[in-house]
């Protein structure tokens, strides 16, 4: 009873879409439902900006959203995979779009200790690099990505993932070799590097209580140093039973209070089994690919794509309602079939955590998401 109830909640949902475009087949835009609230962005990939997608693809992202961010190119290994080497082409065209299109562009991610090669950190001998020259090296780096891009590129991911579930400093080659301060130096940079850009501070379980406590304390000793930092990412790597909604709105209204813009950064909601109680986005995280883990590999069944409807519109019901505090809400990826969530934490699995499926057309969890908006108008 309870899913016949979710399928026609769903299903009268998409028949309001169509007798608000007038019974015509025009698809609703995620950016125009929420052009008076914040930005809806996607992250994009280099196929995808190389062209060798299909159109339908490449539509999605111009005519969805308004904010796009690199998921990979600008990743230090990508982006200055040696020394002297600067890889700047697919950069170029991601900006070129988003002019073509009117977009917001963010820039992710400045400092990082995964996708990071690991010259960066290494002396001529291969031992530890000592502290001046790795603060040089990280110098160098971001005053020649950022000032490639300056004016460009309007917001920075500065540092990306470098608290712990406490709130401490993450144990990384950054703090070992240059201390705690390695990001007050990485916020100093990217600001003299272009003073006009925003500057973010970017993590994930940035909604569990114990980390907002730490990474609140975190970021007012930032602030009380004088460093310009503008707003905070909440990556939104999550499930469809967590964090739960008194989690985040009080994560959202946590940051808020410190004077931050908010921005849900990298949004995708898996449907499928967690290989054990974890959240997160630790990118070394990897299990064994079963059938139990991997249980739609022919599709995702009517109840678990109300599920996800469902799930969807109650995190927009919370986005919407603190439309004043954010900023921004950006998916991670642009369909189905380009989602990282197919091969994280478990390499090769069929994953269904975004609002377009592989066929590049809408799920129920889309029009899920306009109707929250057109509800509350």
């Amino acid at each position: 009873m309870r899913l016949r109830k979710l399928t026609l909640k769903i299903s009268l949902i998409m028949l309001s879409m169509l007798v608000w475009t007038g019974g015509c087949s025009t698809q609703p835009s995620l950016k125009d439902a929420y052009a008076d609230d914040f930005l809806i962005g996607t992250a994009v990939n280099v196929r995808q900006i190389n062209g060798e997608v299909p159109q339908a693809e490449t539509d999605i992202i111009t005519k969805q959203f308004n904010s796009v961010t690199p998921e990979n190119m600008l990743k230090w290994q990508r982006v200055h995979p040696e020394p002297d080497v600067y890889v700047f082409e697919p950069v170029d065209k991601l900006i070129e779009l988003a002019q073509k299109n009117n977009m917001f562009v963010v820039g992710h991610t400045l400092v990082w200790h995964w996708q990071t090669p690991r010259w960066v950190f290494q002396n001529a001998e291969g031992g530890d690099a000592d502290r001046e020259t790795l603060l040089a090296r990280m110098k160098e780096h971001i005053l020649s990505i950022v000032g490639h891009c300056k004016g460009k590129v309007q917001g920075w991911d500065v540092v990306n993932e470098a608290l712990d579930e406490n709130g401490e400093l993450r144990q990384t080659g950054w703090l070992r070799i240059i201390g705690e301060d390695f990001i007050e130096k990485a916020f100093e940079y990217a600001h003299q590097a272009d003073p006009d850009a925003e500057l973010y501070y970017n993590d994930f379980d940035m909604w569990k209580p114990s980390k907002v406590e730490g990474s609140v304390r975190f970021l007012k000793n930032l602030q009380a140093k004088g460093l310009r930092i503008d707003g905070v990412g909440m990556q939104g790597h999550w499930d469809y039973d967590y964090p739960t909604n008194e989690e985040l709105e009080a994560a959202i209204e946590a940051y808020a209070g410190l004077g931050l813009k908010v921005m849900v950064t990298e949004l995708d909601l898996t449907v499928l089994p967690k290989p054990e109680r974890r959240t997160g986005a630790d990118i070394m995280a990897r299990f064994q690919l079963t059938d139990e883990v991997n249980p739609y590999v022919d599709g995702l069944p009517d109840e678990m794509q109300q599920k996800l409807a469902q799930r969807y519109a109650e995190l927009f019901s919370i986005f919407h309602k603190h439309k004043d505090k954010i900023s921004r809400i950006t998916f991670w990826g642009v369909d189905d079939g380009s989602s990282w969530r197919n091969n994280w934490p478990i390499r090769g699995r069929t994953d269904y955590p975004l609002l377009f499926g592989r066929d590049y057309q809408p799920k129920p969890a889309f029009y899920a998401v306009i109707e929250v908006v057109k509800s509350n108008k």
